[in-house]
């Protein structure tokens, strides 16, 4: 075998010493295109979609694989010859008449954008059977705007006033350059508005524009003008009129005129339902998540909430909406009806795998049932039972039982499609993409040394706001119940001492009542009807108090004083601290292939009244693929706190309750496939108070900033549309953990100390 790959790579590198072997004479081979262009924000990289001539593929460091391919075999006598054939590429030959036509491409998207005195020069340099097409861009002077103006108002004030309240008008001002483009956007927003006002049947065509170019100098005078329908005066606005919804009912039974099974139709809050005996979802839910109602001003965003609504319900295959305009006591309206159909409501699903914990073998298997349509009303529900065994090596005993681990439990999940809220909130409950969700679970952890019980108890709503751009979750009660109620000896001295801190809060008993509220906003539509911004920029906040319940239930004398001077619930003491949260992450796309992506992280949690310190799960930790990345995950802080290296693992310290990232990443397509970036992070976690287990730890604003760790690197990621796989690098260039005066690691790095490898999936921001 070793043979044949030697052979394969000989005759490679053979093919690759003559590009050209197969270039007929006269023939030239495309060998390169460049282009060179003087017009400011306008590359190479803008213009070269316009070629219409590329050069043979080429991969990175191996060069033009396919064509070395295809030069190697003479004829198709033997297999490996057909193979080569069959996968190498022929090679490109240099067309005039393609180089031509280019060119004009190439100055047509120049006039476009406003260069209409553009020029493009095509020089080709033919030598020993190759071509390099370079093209010279000349852009001359662009076209500007001298006036902009609009004969809207004459046309239609309805839709003039709709335009001016919201500013559409307004597309160019004096001085702007007359890109075609800009007034094209413009005329797609400005229809967009409108078809969410009632303009059913409006068509971005029935806006115009004419151009003077002859009033000066590289000037223009630019009009927007609208065309009136041939057989009407006005556009006319819609009115959702009629709604029917088809519920879940065959198609064969609405098409059998004999109804030999009846079907069930009912009126509800002014929709017409048309249901099976035994109806498929109940009105209500219908109701809830359709948001074409009688009455309504017709709007295409309602149509897509409708959509995304429906669709969105576990029990619904899919959903059709078929509209139509009708004219009603001089009144336009929309008449629609709703065809829902229904998909498989029970799924099961068993998993068993095999367990090796340090040579002890064991099995852990689960099974889960979820019903999509549990009450009638798209609701899913979900119960999982799990459970592991592990054979544990015996020891003093010969019963297996007590030398072994096993663990068991049960989760019960139920998502309603509605917000079930108060009569005060009403006007939430016809928000898009809501939806109230119910979980509880109950896990048993049982080992020789211990038994761990874990009870998990929220209620959470979910909802969509401002075409959703808005996302919204409330937890308004979430529960945490940890217990340990048998501990050994051994034990205790082992895992529950000072000296290992991660175990010790790990196992700790405890209890967290919470309520969370978390808001993430973004600059675009997400479902994609719109264009993207030129910087996208996604927010995120949000913030966690907890301890509220307990504290009132403590205000009622329903607590008692542990020896300890904490308040306790069933024996334990409750959790009380407020979290807050900030994230935004902003980029900017300079054209295809570069982009700069930036990133700021900010947090902070405080404890109080029945705590002195936050629980291990939500403090916060430093360092990883998505934080600063010189540094591995949990090995960064807190402040500048250093672990004695001989006491090894030290992640039970390496925690806080302030943090602060920052990140820019510079990120370039290499090939459709691969991309290359280059970043620099910035940050560190503190502890909001003075701790004796993490010295220097402290968050001081006088000199936090000292504090900063700061990262260099380069990552590697390859897209492959559905996934992104990265693999980042990054070096130390600024360690708080050293000593004063050794910090800046950049000018003198140690690979082994400062370099950290981590692989991901997706971006880190």
């Amino acid at each position: 075998m070793k043979k044949y790959i030697v052979l394969i790579l000989w005759i490679f590198i053979l093919g690759a010493c003559n590009i050209t072997k197969k270039v007929p004479d006269g023939s030239y081979l495309l060998n390169k295109t460049d282009i060179k262009s003087d017009v400011r924000g306008i590359g190479s990289s803008a213009l070269n979609p316009y070629i219409r001539q590329k050069p043979n593929s080429s991969m990175i460091l191996l060069g033009r694989v396919k064509l070395h391919m295809y030069n190697i075999p003479n004829d198709t006598s033997t297999w490996m010859n057909r193979l080569l054939l069959k996968y190498g590429e022929p090679p490109v030959l240099y067309n005039e008449q393609l180089a031509v036509i280019s060119a004009e491409q190439i100055r047509l998207h120049l006039k476009n954008k406003g260069y209409l005195n553009a020029e493009v020069d095509t020089a080709v340099v033919k030598k020993d059977k190759k071509a390099n097409v370079t093209y010279n861009v000349t852009g001359n002077e662009p076209h500007r705007i001298r006036t902009f103006t609009d004969t809207i108002h004459s046309a239609d004030t309805t839709i003039y006033n709709i335009l001016n309240r919201s500013r559409q008008l307004e597309l160019m001002k004096e001085g702007d350059i007359f890109d075609l483009s800009v007034l094209e956007e413009g005329r797609e927003r400005m229809t967009t508005i409108l078809r969410n006002r009632g303009y059913y049947n409006f068509l971005k065509d029935n806006f115009y524009f004419i151009a003077d170019t002859t009033v000066g100098t590289n000037q223009v005078d630019v009009t927007l003008a609208l065309n009136n329908p041939t057989d009407s005066t006005f556009h006319q606005q819609y009115y959702m009129g009629n709604v029917t919804v088809i519920n879940g009912v065959d198609p064969t039974l609405l098409q059998d005129s004999t109804r030999h099974i009846p079907l069930d139709t009912i009126e509800y809050r002014g929709m017409q339902i048309i249901s099976e005996k035994d109806r498929f979802l109940r009105p209500r839910a219908i109701y809830y998540n359709t948001f074409l109602r009688p009455g309504r001003l017709y709007a295409d965003r309602v149509v897509e909430r409708t959509y995304s609504s429906l669709n969105g319900m576990g029990p619904v295959n899919q959903t059709a909406i078929n509209m139509t305009p009708v004219v009603r006591n001089d009144s336009a309206y929309i008449d629609s009806r709703i065809t829902l159909f229904p998909g498989n409501l029970h799924y099961t699903q068993f998993g068993v795998d095999g367990t090796n914990s340090a040579g002890d073998l064991g099995v852990a298997g689960n099974v889960t049932y979820e019903h999509r349509n549990f009450l009638k009303g798209g609701e899913t529900f979900r119960l999982q039972l799990n459970a592991a065994y592990e054979f544990i090596t015996a020891s003093d005993s010969l019963n297996l039982i007590d030398n072994s681990y096993y663990e068991y439990g049960v989760e019960a999940f139920l998502s309603i499609p509605q917000l079930l809220l108060p009569w005060l909130m009403k006007r939430l409950r016809d928000q898009p993409s809501a939806s109230t969700e119910f979980s509880g679970g109950i896990n048993y952890q049982n080992r020789p040394d211990y038994l761990r019980q874990f009870f998990n108890l929220s209620t959470r709503f979910q909802w969509a706001s401002m075409e959703w751009r808005l996302q919204h979750m409330l937890e308004p009660i979430g529960i945490t119940y940890v217990r340990m109620p048998r501990t050994s000896e051994r034990f205790r001295e082992l895992y529950m001492s000072d000296d290992t801190p991660i175990l010790r809060y790990s196992y700790e008993e405890q209890l967290i009542v919470r309520t969370a509220y978390n808001i993430t906003y973004t600059n675009y539509n997400q479902l994609g009807r719109r264009s993207m911004p030129s910087i996208p920029i996604r927010v995120r906040s949000g913030i966690e108090v907890a301890g509220w319940l307990p504290r009132i239930i403590t205000g009622l004398g329903g607590t008692q004083k542990n020896e300890n001077g904490f308040e306790t619930i069933f024996k334990l003491p409750y959790s009380e601290y407020v979290k807050g949260d900030f994230d935004i992450a902003a980029s900017h796309a300079f054209d295809d292939r570069n982009t700069i992506a930036t990133h700021l992280a900010l947090g902070l949690a405080y404890p109080y009244g029945n705590s002195d310190v936050l629980p291990f799960e939500k403090r916060y930790f430093g360092g990883g693929a998505n934080s600063v990345r010189g540094w591995s995950t949990r090995t960064l802080g807190p402040g500048t706190y250093s672990s004695d290296a001989a006491a090894g693992s030290d992640f039970g310290r390496k925690i806080g309750d302030v943090k602060l990232d920052f990140s820019v990443e510079y990120r370039h397509k290499l090939t459709n496939l691969f991309e290359l970036a280059t970043f620099v992070d910035a940050g560190n976690i503190w502890t909001i108070r003075d701790y004796v287990e993490q010295p220097g730890g402290m968050f001081r604003w006088n000199s936090f900033y000292k504090e900063l760790a700061v990262a260099y690197g380069l990552g590697l990621r390859l897209d492959l549309n559905f996934l992104l796989i990265r693999v980042d690098g990054g070096m130390k260039a600024h360690n708080p953990a050293l000593p004063e005066g050794t910090r800046w690691t950049i000018f003198k790095p140690d690979f082994r100390r400062d370099f950290a490898f981590h692989f991901a999936i997706g971006y880190p921001f």
